[in-house]
């Protein structure tokens, strides 16, 4: 690990705030002069996750050695592809890759080679946030206080496009660091398999029902009611959707669960409920009023049940009472896993990933051997560094419990 290092404050970019480029004629610029840079790219996004409906990006930042910092505005810029074609050979720095990389490929940048900083998890860093590293690894404090920003406002002011710049600033140089760190323990083949297991991981699908998923849903008890918030949900999603808006502005979870609980019938019943007095929830009233409506009307049949069977494992909190012999082997297996992240100093869930161990014990192989365990790891995501370390004790442990059943 880095030796303690007086801290210093990262104030402004070294070639000071580059201008934002929005047409056709900067991004060739851009490309060019990226193009003919040298050495890793540092990369970032800024989106408006909170403000506005998805999550795309409003903001790109670069920066390369021979090439500066650019920003670009992916309104005015909406397809990166060919500085994505330009720097096809480059390795591409992230931090925190899986939440950037989904909105950098909708505007046509996919990187073919990275390095994510927020994996320094596999040297034992317990923080791993871009601020905390920058500060731990290299001495230096980033100023954080715009990350949860509305990025979609125009034009951005000046000390938001200040803390864009300086978010790329130091990335490779933290990048640089952390490879010999990698490579000093001996994990930096580790790191490229998670590296490109992230980049070539596919989008997820979509939620079954994502109406299950509005907070406080669990104080709704009848079918009924639940209709109701499946009603809400989805009218107030078409509604974000058109306004790209998110939609906790349009309406909060909070008057939706109220709303299945109450049921209102009348305009004057739900404008009685705090959460439907905001100037936005007020303008769709009627909208609302219609989907409680609706819901009350459905018959039975088409009654949402109170809960969708998942495609995995129960939580492991009901497995001593469903599957006790489960339960068991799910308590030898994060064993073996937490004392193996202990032998090489990371947390347990860059060792082996929980939903991984939680399938294996849950539904182990009819017959428990190191071949069998390692193929189903392997299925359900394991990297191979990580079956070299977890695969054989796992399944040693495993193997024990069931000669002891057997006995």
């Amino acid at each position: 690990m880095t030796e303690e290092r007086t801290v210093e404050p990262l104030l402004e970019p070294r070639e000071g705030i580059p201008p934002v480029v929005a047409d056709a004629a900067g991004l060739a610029e851009v490309v060019a002069r990226f193009a003919a840079g040298s050495g890793p790219v540092a990369v970032d996004a800024e989106r408006a996750s909170g403000y506005r409906y998805g999550n795309r990006a409003y903001l790109v930042q670069l920066r390369r050695a021979g090439a500066g910092t650019a920003l670009i505005d992916p309104i005015g810029c909406p397809d990166l592809s060919s500085l994505d074609e330009a720097l096809a050979e480059a390795e591409i720095v992230l931090h925190a890759a899986s939440q950037d990389l989904p909105c950098l490929m909708e505007i046509g940048f996919k990187p073919r080679q990275m390095f994510d900083t927020e994996l320094a998890g596999l040297l034992g860093y317990e923080r791993v946030g871009l601020g905390t590293m920058v500060e731990t690894v290299l001495g230096l404090r980033l100023e954080k206080g715009h990350s949860a920003a509305d990025w979609s406002t125009r034009p951005l002011p000046l000390d938001w496009l200040r803390y864009a710049a300086l978010d790329v600033e130091v990335l490779v140089e933290l990048r640089d660091a952390l490879y010999q760190e990698l490579a000093d323990a001996g994990k930096l083949e580790w790191a490229r398999e998670e590296f490109e297991a992230v980049l070539n991981t596919p989008p997820p699908a979509p939620r079954p029902d994502p109406w299950r998923r509005t907070s406080g849903i669990h104080k709704v008890r009848n079918v009924r009611a639940l209709a109701i918030v499946r009603e809400l949900w989805n009218m107030r999603d078409r509604i974000a959707r058109e306004a790209d808006l998110a939609p906790g502005r349009v309406l909060p979870d909070a008057a939706i669960v109220t709303a299945a609980l109450e049921g209102p019938r009348t305009k004057k019943a739900l404008t009685e409920i705090s959460a439907f007095t905001g100037r936005s929830a007020r303008r769709h009233i009627n909208d609302w009023l219609a989907a409680v409506a609706r819901a009350r009307e459905l018959p039975d049949s088409q009654l949402p049940q109170p809960s969708t069977p998942g495609d995995g494992p129960p939580p492991p909190n009901r497995w001593a009472d469903r599957d006790p012999a489960a339960a068991k082997r799910l308590a030898a297996a994060r064993a073996v896993v937490a004392a193996l992240a202990d032998e090489h100093h990371m947390p347990a869930e860059n060792l082996l990933q929980p939903d991984a161990v939680r399938r294996l014990t849950w539904e182990p192989p009819e017959e428990i051997t190191d071949e069998t365990v390692t193929a189903r790891l392997r299925k359900l995501g394991a990297r191979e560094w990580q079956l070299a370390l977890a695969a054989h004790p796992i399944a040693k442990a495993l193997a024990r419990l069931e000669t002891q059943g057997e006995s």
